[in-house]
């Protein structure tokens, strides 16, 4: 099969013919027709997460796919040959499976059924920004009426998030660019923060200088770097990337924080596939492109310029 491999520690990823995985105990082969790019992608390829998780060489490159069961392991029976599923790979050592591939052998636990209603691009977008995105959502336990900034919205995470949001009766404040105005606008966001145009808290303050009630950061690594001083004493903070890991530091200007781990279980990403298909969330593909260019979709999300999901088409 051909696969998006990183042939050995410290190696650039290449397009090269790897074996076909077999069907094992509590595991799913799936016939990928789509799969969609996500930032760990290029973590996993830069070896950032070797300490944490063994990998194991060659590395596919991949965790989310939409495509067709070819066989299942024993265990693995919510799930027959030729269904059209969604599925996740899990991160669980070793690392070397992935999905940027034309078969993947995905965890049982994190594959479900694809609703008739959505195409395998769209479905494939779904499991690890839409699980992350409500994952953010649930920890800041938003209320109607609430104003919650969600900083880096402009991303995939951030897209689904705007709308989650939305839905729950909130006014959203999202940043992005003047040219994403229009597209998060329409994803539910009442303001749209241009952060090229000078500093988000400076900008947010001066719209809504009572401040907001929650944040949601989707690109900060630590609180210094988040814009922390426009929530309100007593506000929550939700991160995926660690600026809410620091209770000390939040708890010195009167918050509290969780750092959000994205969970695509088949029973959530399932939810969130439900509600795509009925329309009530708008999956937000903007960039899709063959296996053949799937390094010029990472490197896309690695230079901080993408916009919604990219998704990579394999096979016909």
């Amino acid at each position: 099969m051909r696969a998006l491999n990183v042939p050995a520690a410290g190696e650039q990823p290449r397009l090269s013919d790897l074996p076909v995985p077999g069907a094992v105990e509590g595991t799913v082969l799936v016939r990928v027709k789509a799969a969609g790019l996500n930032a760990l992608d290029n973590a996993l390829a830069a070896g950032m997460m070797a300490e944490m998780l063994p990998h194991v060489y060659p590395l596919v490159l991949g965790r989310d796919a939409a495509g067709i069961v070819e066989a299942v392991g024993a265990g693995a029976d919510h799930v027959a040959v030729g269904d059209e599923v969604i599925g996740h790979m899990l991160l669980a050592p070793p690392i070397q499976a992935g999905t940027l591939a034309e078969y993947a052998l995905l965890p049982a636990a994190a594959v479900t059924h694809k609703p008739a209603g959505l195409d395998f691009t769209t479905a494939a977008a779904l499991p690890l920004a839409a699980a992350a995105a409500k994952a953010a959502v649930d920890a800041i336990e938003p209320e109607p009426g609430q104003t919650v900034l969600v900083v880096g919205a402009g991303g995939g995470v951030g897209s689904y998030a705007v709308q989650l949001l939305a839905a729950r009766g909130v006014t959203v404040v999202a940043t992005g660019t003047a040219d994403d105005t229009d597209r998060l606008t329409t994803l539910g966001a009442t303001t749209v923060i241009d952060y090229t145009a000078g500093p988000v808290a400076e900008q947010v303050a001066a719209a809504y200088p009572d401040g907001v009630d929650a944040l949601i950061d989707l690109v900060a690594y630590t609180p210094d770097s988040a814009p922390l001083d426009v929530v309100r004493k007593g506000g929550k903070v939700a991160s995926t990337l660690g600026a809410a890991a620091d209770e000390q530091a939040l708890a010195a200007v009167g918050l509290t924080g969780t750092s959000v781990m994205a969970a695509p279980l088949r029973e959530v990403v399932a939810q969130l596939a439900d509600q795509a298909a009925a329309g009530t969330l708008k999956v937000d593909v903007t960039t899709v492109l063959p296996l053949e260019k799937a390094t010029d979709g990472l490197a896309t999300l690695a230079s901080g310029t993408a916009r919604g999901k990219i998704v990579i088409e394999i096979g016909d």
